[in-house]
């Protein structure tokens, strides 16, 4: 077990943002599929521009081509929709999930205002977005979870209309729990189609698949690429990447929970762990509970979590809480959990992370779940200048000016100053329109009867 301290803590918890490196099992994927060696940006690019070209037959070469099904109809039908069961005691923890979070983002504030003062009136309109996309994995598992934290807060922001995408399962089918919850939610249109192509799709529309304003939503590589290619000709709201989740414990904690936390994490593909404690012995104790957890998850949980752990967790040993939250800000986590004597005394000094978890009752597990907030959040360090997927996310803002005269008599001169030195003249100009009385003309009769001379010496080679 490698314990990093001091400059070597800081260090190997400075971000780098590199490109995210490429398995070379990805790699052999991509040239067995595409018969040559492409990278992944490339392939991306050809699935974007095969979709903008061709709409429903490229969304159903490429999903035959990459998921094994090709699918005649690439929505869900009503009749299916309605058809989908699932277990009673699941079916009550999609509806507890929709219930929490969606009383937790109504209590955001999502409205504008109008403030009328003595200078006239200034204010923002406060717009939700005509139609959403939410993108839902469906890989290895059905991420229920992922169209309940996305769809809810669309839908609070007042979202008229909201579809969905996912890939296709065995025989081309969509889970069942992704039906159940889509249906919860009362989102009526779900398509079978995934990856890239569906990306673009929800980016540049088909005869099938509306195109929308905005694509919320994780996914693998090939997703997250072709959400950046598409930015721009629709809003994308984040580029995840792998998960990440720091602990800060100190010599009160539980060790067992805090691997337990970890390990959380760590069965996610990719995930990057990462422990910062002011306790050696806790460190210590802490392995050896990860051991143990370890051997105790099924397979293939095991293994994910094991290359995590192996590969990309860190260790920081830190001489005091206040080091602890100077390195918690630094690298700027996706989850930051607090499991010390007194949890609540360090939130004021939190800056950078997606989602702070308190104590060692709420456990950054719950948050994926039923906590209330969104669990798609800010990872690889953008939570220093990103939110987690919120309200906002799904609104647009439109800024009001209407000054009254007097107003403009005062601030018009200082405007038309600063639009001079920019070189703006035609800017300071319309300003001075405004602040100087018209001149009329001494001989209104004159200038149209030169106006209609200028006419018929224009037509007269005609």
């Amino acid at each position: 077990m490698q314990v990093l301290q001091g400059d070597a803590a800081r260090a190997a918890l400075t971000r780098t943002f590199s490109e995210i490196p490429v398995p070379q099992s990805v790699l052999a994927r991509i040239e067995q599929t595409f018969g040559e060696p492409l990278t992944p940006e490339e392939v991306v690019s050809r699935i974007l521009a095969d979709v903008r070209a061709r709409g429903d037959d490229a969304l159903r070469d490429w999903t035959e081509r990459l998921d094994g099904h090709r699918p005649e109809a690439l929505e869900v039908s009503g009749a299916e929709l309605e058809a989908a069961q699932i277990e009673p005691e699941l079916h009550e923890a999609v509806r507890l999930a929709i219930r929490r979070v969606r009383a937790f983002y109504e209590e955001q504030p999502a409205h504008g205002f109008l403030q009328e003062g003595p200078d006239g009136t200034l204010g923002q309109l406060v717009r939700p977005l005509g139609r959403v996309g939410v993108y839902v994995p469906g890989g290895l598992a059905p991420l229920i979870s992922t169209l309940i934290h996305t769809a809810v807060p669309a839908q609070v922001a007042g979202v008229p209309e909201i579809v969905v995408t996912t890939p296709p399962g065995k025989g081309g089918s969509v889970h069942p729990a992704i039906l159940v919850a889509a249906r919860e939610l009362g989102i009526t249109r779900v398509f079978r189609v995934g990856g890239a192509q569906a990306i673009g799709a929800l980016a540049y529309g088909t005869a099938s698949v509306p195109g929308v304003d905005k694509i919320a939503g994780p996914g693998n590589l090939f997703v997250v690429i072709a959400k950046r290619l598409v930015y721009g000709a629709v809003g994308i709201e984040s580029l995840p990447g792998p998960t990440e989740t720091l602990v800060v414990a100190d010599d009160s904690a539980s060790p067992r929970f805090v691997a337990a936390d970890l390990l959380a994490q760590a069965e996610h593909l990719g995930a990057e762990p990462v422990l910062v404690s002011t306790s050696r012995e806790l460190l210590i104790e802490v392995q050896n509970q990860l051991d143990a957890q370890l051997e105790a998850l099924p397979e293939p949980n095991r293994s994910w979590a094991r290359d995590s752990v192996l590969s990309r967790m860190k260790i920081v040993l830190a001489a005091d809480l206040d080091e602890a939250l100077d390195l918690s800000n630094l690298y700027a986590p996706e989850h930051l959990c607090l499991l010390t004597r007194d949890p609540w005394s360090l939130l004021n000094g939190v800056r950078r992370a997606g989602g702070v978890f308190v104590g060692e009752a709420s456990m950054e597990a719950l948050g994926d779940y039923v906590a209330g907030p969104s669990h798609v959040m800010p990872t690889g360090g953008t939570a220093r200048f990103m939110s987690p997927v919120n309200v906002r996310d799904f609104q647009t803002i439109i800024s009001v000016v209407g000054v009254h005269e007097e107003t403009l008599r005062r601030i018009g001169p200082p405007a038309a100053v600063l639009a001079r030195a920019e070189g703006l003249e035609a800017h300071a100009r319309a300003i001075e329109s405004r602040l100087t009385p018209a001149v009329p003309d001494a001989h209104p009769e004159a200038t149209l009867e030169a106006m209609a001379d200028v006419s018929e010496e224009a037509t007269s080679g005609l």
